[in-house]
């Protein structure tokens, strides 16, 4: 795991990084054929953390911890001076890695989401990256893993060639994957959040204002209002009180020792 750049955001570990090195971490892991954990958090995946000690110690635990989030990104700034200048927003993090890739020729696995996103995220990224090679998709299959299913999916991902695994299962579900498999797999995993739906053409993106601003959850929030809005109404304010509360000292957010053992169960 690589410490050096990582900072206690309410106990959750993140990495003061940019763009072009958290790329070139995952593709020189690729490259290498060495196991590593990568996720995007914005303030949601935060407080999953924040909310869950279990899964805090797994996130903290992650080689790559990037803030996809704006108010990430400034609570980065705000507590340790890390002179962010901008997000590493996991959708354009994904694009950005999977250019490098075909240009490498490291074939990439796509696991997660469903049948149907997936059939329109192919030719999407087959457009955009026409040298990019995809060894393999498996779409979600919406339940808990079986006895032995993780070493046969690990098995199947290794048959296919595959260099990097995108996991597209959403918010905590592809942390507690990605943190489950990494130990079973020789490459990265890149836990990217909605970018399947993104870059499938199922989600739009706000404008370029609201993204600086950190106003995209008020984007996401009115595409997906029976959804997501406790994750929003309810998280929102509570990161804002405790950012408060470490910032000025009342609340220590000390961290949780980065978890050791895999999850008896996870989703798949």
């Amino acid at each position: 795991m690589t410490t050096g750049t990582k900072r206690n955001v309410l106990g959750v570990l993140v990495d003061a990084t940019d763009y072009a090195t958290a790329t070139e971490a995952v593709v020189t892991a690729a490259r290498e054929r060495r196991p590593l954990a990568l996720t995007a958090l914005a303030v949601h995946g935060v407080m999953t953390g924040v909310l869950d000690p279990a899964h805090n110690a797994r996130l903290n635990s992650f080689d790559v911890v990037t803030p996809d989030g704006q108010p990430v990104r400034w609570a980065l700034n705000l507590l340790h001076g890390a002179g962010l200048t901008d997000r590493v927003y996991g959708p354009e993090l994904t694009l950005r890695v999977l250019a490098r890739c075909a240009d490498e020729g490291l074939p990439v696995y796509l696991y997660g989401s469903t049948e149907e996103t997936l059939a329109r995220l192919i030719p999407a990224l087959e457009e955009k990256f026409p040298a990019l090679k995809i060894a393999g998709v498996e779409p979600s299959k919406f339940r808990q893993v079986q006895p032995g299913e993780d070493v046969e999916i690990a098995d199947r991902i290794k048959a296919s060639g595959a260099r990097l695994v995108l996991v597209g299962l959403g918010c905590p579900r592809q942390e507690v994957f990605a943190y489950a498999m990494r130990p079973l797999l020789d490459m990265p995993l890149m836990a990217v959040g909605a970018a399947f739906d993104y870059h499938a053409g199922l989600l739009r993106n706000p404008p370029p204002w609201m993204q600086r601003a950190g106003l995209e959850w008020v984007w996401r929030l009115g595409l997906e209002p029976k959804r997501l809005w406790r994750r929003y109404v309810i998280l929102n304010p509570a990161y804002l009180s405790r950012l408060a509360a470490q910032k000025t000292g009342l609340w220590k957010a000390t961290p949780p020792p980065p978890a050791t053992e895999r999850p008896p169960t996870f989703a798949v």
